[in-house]
């Protein structure tokens, strides 16, 4: 079995902002700032709606029967365009399961709306069983099936008042969490000039999705101690093998269990 970890990093949109607000001679951070604005108005939270974002990263974690690889997508001078793309080619040739925190009510919708933008055909994610009999009961689309795990919602027995982050279960946990980096950072660190550092925040994200998916397998006896005490390893010996500091800092902050 396959199975994809994944997370999404986002910016405003601020060509959307432009053309529906008719903004003209500003920057982006102005522009930023207005939408941010706006959206105070109506809501009051800074965070935008989901057609409001566009993604500048996206990072997985891919486990298959003989590897365990980690990356994000594309380099810093790809489109968005050709990170969704990327992102959908991969489940067109693995059809993985799907694994994420949050992912189906914050990285698959924007993925939906982004994919819509461009133009991009994603066949084998939106199947649910018209060409594939396997897909009727299990497919990526349906909140209850198991081909997209959102832990975050599993958890939380699919109850808002249940839910936690990711940052407060990892730390639950004794899991690295979100050291040095926020969410609400990604705008100014973009603006800043710091996709480098965003990518290298968006791979922490997938890491310690994986560790709870892992202990959330041990959890549901799908894992045994020893099989789980193996995973683990597993991932251990690939962070402490690769020379970016910010593998080698999460694997330092990861507690022994």
């Amino acid at each position: 079995m396959n199975v994809l970890v994944f997370d999404i990093e986002t910016v405003p949109d601020t060509a959307y902002a432009r053309r529906i607000y008719a903004l003209r001679d500003l920057t982006d951070e102005q522009v930023g700032r207005i939408m941010f604005a706006k959206r105070r108005q109506e809501t009051g939270s800074d965070f935008l709606s989901h057609e409001q974002h566009r993604i500048i990263a996206i990072s997985v974690l891919m486990r298959t029967r003989d590897t365990l690889k980690l990356w994000s997508l594309g380099d810093e001078n790809s489109t968005e365009k050709e990170l969704i793309e990327r992102f959908f080619d991969g489940l067109d040739k693995y059809t993985p399961d799907l694994v994420s925190w949050n992912g189906a009510g914050f990285d698959l919708p924007v993925l939906h709306y982004r994919s819509l933008l461009h133009g991009i055909t994603a066949a084998r994610y939106w199947e649910t069983g018209n060409e594939d009999g396997s897909f009727r009961y299990n497919n990526y689309l349906s909140r209850f099936h198991w081909r997209h795990m959102d832990l975050m919602d599993i958890l939380s027995g699919f109850q808002g008042r249940g839910r936690a982050s990711l940052d407060d279960v990892a730390g639950l946990l004794g899991f690295p969490g979100k050291a040095g980096m926020r969410g609400a950072d990604v705008w100014e660190t973009y603006l800043g000039g710091g996709l480098a550092r965003i990518r290298a925040y968006c791979e922490t994200d997938v890491l310690n999705t994986y560790l709870i998916y892992l202990r959330f397998e041990l959890l549901r006896g799908n894992l045994t101690p020893q099989t789980h005490a193996q995973e683990t390893a597993r991932l251990r010996k690939l962070l402490d093998d690769s020379t970016a500091a910010h593998l080698r800092e999460f694997s330092a902050l990861w507690l022994d269990p």
